[in-house]
């Protein structure tokens, strides 16, 4: 059974739009992280419907690079927020 592309691009926009509004709404650094955090997998999650649509594993490989990229960004805003509240 496979999901229709308009799966993968609801989810994408439901997790774009909870990011965004993170953002806007949250001061706690930690929290504004994970909003940004949501918008990159809403990215991700495009991609891997793309991906899958037109049967090209490019996408999916991107989509691993950014999350790589990702974990790169919340290692160094977790030591930016510690070493700020100490």
């Amino acid at each position: 059974m496979t999901v229709p592309i308009e799966g993968y691009l609801l989810l994408s926009l439901g997790l774009l739009v909870l990011g965004l509004i993170g953002v806007m709404r949250r001061r706690n650094p930690l929290l504004l992280l994970l909003s940004v955090e949501l918008m990159l997998n809403a990215g991700n999650v495009a991609l891997i419907g793309f991906s899958r649509e037109w049967n090209d594993p490019s996408g999916q490989v991107f989509a691993l690079v950014v999350m790589v990229i990702a974990a790169a960004e919340v290692v160094i805003g977790l030591g930016l927020v510690v070493s700020i509240f100490r």
